[in-house]
């Protein structure tokens, strides 16, 4: 059973035999939404030396790449440098667009040339994070390959050159999911959170109109926090996740 069904269970049990005021009602839903999600508000917390290393994950189209330019920009406004390695080499297009986003936000773009080695991208971005005194390198990564045991396999090893580099790297794996894409992000948090363990979610594309309840259903069902929601396309549209705006939002 999904969350709403859960919480009503729960309530029939607790209300069984009155009758309830619908201001309780909607503050018992609230308290249980809030269960599901407030160990959800931990931000990443930069390292106190050496470059925070995030890696970031999700499929094609899931607005991977723009995240990764406002998580970006969160640094770059604060004074803070931040290197991104294209690591996504499968695509020209991913590289191009990683390209265009770190100009626009201030971040320097560690590429190689389409179809190369996704784990020397992520060794060079690195590798150029220490050397230009980063405070975070943030790595883009591929959202789709032949197959999905090569693509779960491509991220295990990225994940192992970073640490190779930096023991107890990548700091944090972000997987993006759209907001709007219902009971498929359940799906790819659970494919990609078999192939890595997860830190933490964005939501993107999150809106009015897209606020099914996707953050409850991920933290109850993996334990993985919701860290940010994507709340437009500027490099400014990037909040960190409040639990209770969302369970406002979500009853509004």
């Amino acid at each position: 059973a999904g969350p709403a069904n859960e919480i009503k269970a729960e309530l029939q049990k607790e209300f069984r035999g009155r009758v309830v005021q619908l201001p309780e009602l909607l503050s018992q839903v609230k308290r249980k939404l809030l269960e599901f999600t407030e160990q959800t508000e931990n931000p990443i917390e930069l390292q106190a030396e050496g470059p925070t290393v995030v890696m970031v994950v999700g499929v094609n189209g899931s607005g991977k790449t723009t995240s990764i330019a406002k998580l970006a920009y969160g640094l770059t406004s604060q004074g803070k440098r931040a290197v991104l390695g294209a690591a996504d080499t499968f695509r020209a297009a991913a590289i191009d667009q990683l390209k265009h986003w770190g100009g626009k936000v201030g971040a320097d773009v560690i590429a190689h040339q389409p179809g190369g080695d996704p784990g020397a991208v992520a060794y060079d971005a690195v590798k150029a994070g220490y050397s230009r005194c980063a405070q975070a390198v943030i790595i883009d990564t591929a959202g789709r390959l032949h197959t999905k045991s090569n693509l779960m396999e491509e991220l295990r090893k990225i994940d192992r050159v970073v640490g190779r580099i930096i023991p107890g790297a990548p700091h944090a794996r972000l997987l993006v999911v759209d907001a709007t894409a219902g009971q498929n992000v359940i799906h790819q948090a659970r494919e990609f959170g078999e192939a890595l363990p997860l830190t933490g979610i964005v939501l993107s594309k999150f809106d009015s109109s897209a606020r099914g309840g996707t953050a409850v259903a991920i933290a109850r069902d993996f334990h993985v926090p919701v860290r940010w929601l994507g709340t437009g396309e500027r490099a400014e549209d990037l909040e960190p996740f409040d639990a209770d705006v969302y369970v406002e939002k979500l009853l509004g």
